[in-house]
């Protein structure tokens, strides 16, 4: 089946060739390997995080490195160029199984950084995220644990807020978006970039949020 497919035969068993994957409600781009060694070379890459994933997300509010409350609370610190770095453990939620949580004991080593790219007047903010690890939900589990919760997110988020963004600015889904990818294809060659550009259905959330 999987040569029939044209994919590698690593990873999971029912996700065959796949290399770096996003949630299903999360839009941008995804990674298959059509070979059992692009797939091992590519996969220890995002292993040793010398593969680079950036996502673009609207979040509720503005995270400000001088604000005490976001520099109060435990795994928060900032890094030149006003960049948020979260640094925690993530695991299953204790009584909800399809989510994830922040812990501190027993869970997966999990690190974001992220930075203001626009502010939407203090009501929400364009933010561009980096994964040094890409554990399940990551960005959006971090994001709500700073109270910045990534807009349209229904498992993670705040509710009402999301009702207001669906009704004034047409946001009827998760703004998160796999938006580019650095990585080798082959050893000692250059890194090979890859981008994808927003869906016209973000873009025009953007354009309202921007108009106000």
């Amino acid at each position: 089946v999987l040569a029939a497919r044209g994919l590698a035969g690593g990873g999971e068993e029912d996700r065959p060739g796949i290399v770096h994957r996003i949630d299903k409600e999360t839009s941008g781009l995804l990674v298959v390997a059509k070979t059992d060694r692009a797939h091992h070379a590519l996969a220890l890459q995002f292993e040793k995080h010398t593969a680079e994933r950036a996502y673009l997300a609207i979040c509720h509010g503005v995270p400000d490195a001088g604000d005490p409350r976001l520099r109060g609370l435990p795994g928060i610190s900032f890094e030149q160029g006003a960049v948020l770095k979260i640094t925690t453990q993530l695991a299953r939620h204790k009584t909800d199984r399809q989510r994830q949580a922040v812990v501190w004991n027993d869970g997966r080593h999990a690190v974001t950084r992220a930075r203001v790219v626009e502010d939407f007047k203090g009501a929400a903010s364009l933010m561009e995220c980096w994964l040094e690890t890409g554990r399940t939900h990551q960005i959006r589990v971090h994001a709500a644990h700073i109270g910045h919760p990534v807009a349209g997110d229904e498992k993670y988020g705040d509710k009402e807020a999301n009702k207001k963004l669906a009704a004034n600015y047409g946001l009827k889904r998760l703004f998160l978006h796999a938006a580019s990818m650095q990585f080798a294809l082959n050893d000692g060659q250059s890194p090979y970039t890859l981008n994808a550009p927003l869906a016209p259905e973000l873009n025009a959330v953007l354009d309202r949020l921007a108009d106000e």
